[in-house]
């Protein structure tokens, strides 16, 4: 079989992507080759779309390498990770987070291939895990003053629709990240998160308010009126009215 590996490459040294990114092109496994220049980038690539392996250098700036690798694990479907670095100080901890092979720089086509051979073998016997306990909570990577931190989905209580991103709206500050609005409803519907409008989407639980304000209504979240679309009200009452029976029955 050739072309079927989706393959992304990460290196913050120019020089060193495009020589990883000329030998994995050269692959007959690989049918798509995204590169990123920080971690930042990697993830903006992952959330477009899966990939089945990340080649990851290790010493970045901001998220480094291991850090990002961590942040991997946590995908619902984590993509197969082979380091490529420098140095060899980091092996036992990168395979402790189940890397599937440790790449020394300069890398050579022959070593690659290797490595690809070992991410094909494992995709066959591959078996799907039950998720962890921490995955009910996955994070999310926000950028504040050029730095990459994880933000607890538990921590975003209303979103809002900005072109092609939202703003995660937590209890004290916003966070831009681009998805989209309708990404976000469909991934995060059994987290409680509801739709009320073509721009917004709420975490349910807290909703402390419905009203009718002139011709339609709002929902008060921490003291901010959220418009409620037609198309959406009816579906919403009925939502606050089986949350609010939940409640009772406990």
């Amino acid at each position: 079989m050739t072309g079927f590996l989706r393959v992304l490459a990460v290196d913050d040294e120019p020089p060193a992507l495009d020589e990883l990114a000329y030998h994995l092109r050269g692959d007959p496994r690989v049918a798509r080759l995204h590169t990123a220049g920080d971690a930042t980038e990697a993830l903006r690539v992952l959330r477009d779309g899966d990939v089945d392996v990340v080649f990851l250098d290790i010493r970045m700036p901001g998220l480094d390498g291991m850090e990002l690798a961590r942040v991997l694990r946590r995908f619902a479907r984590p993509p197969a990770i082979v380091f490529v670095t420098a140095y060899d100080d980091g092996a036992v901890d990168a395979f402790d987070l189940g890397a599937t092979d440790y790449v020394r720089k300069p890398v050579r086509a022959q070593r690659l291939a290797e490595s690809l051979r070992r991410v094909v073998g494992a995709r066959r016997v591959t078996v799907q895990p039950a998720a962890p306990a921490w995955d009910e909570d996955p994070t999310i990577p926000v950028e504040l003053a050029g730095t990459t931190r994880m933000l607890p989905r538990s921590a975003v209580r209303w979103v809002e629709a900005q072109g092609d991103y939202v703003r995660l709206h937590t209890i004290d500050d916003s966070h831009l990240v681009r998805v989209s609005l309708a990404t976000l409803a469909e991934r995060w519907a059994d987290a409680g998160f509801v739709r009320i409008h073509r721009s917004y989407l709420v975490q349910l639980r807290l909703i402390a308010e419905l009203r009718l304000v002139n011709s339609g209504y709002v929902v008060v979240v921490d003291a901010t009126e959220l418009p409620v679309s037609r198309r959406h009200t009816r579906e919403l009452k009925e939502k606050l009215i089986r949350a609010a029976k939940q409640d009772w029955a406990r």
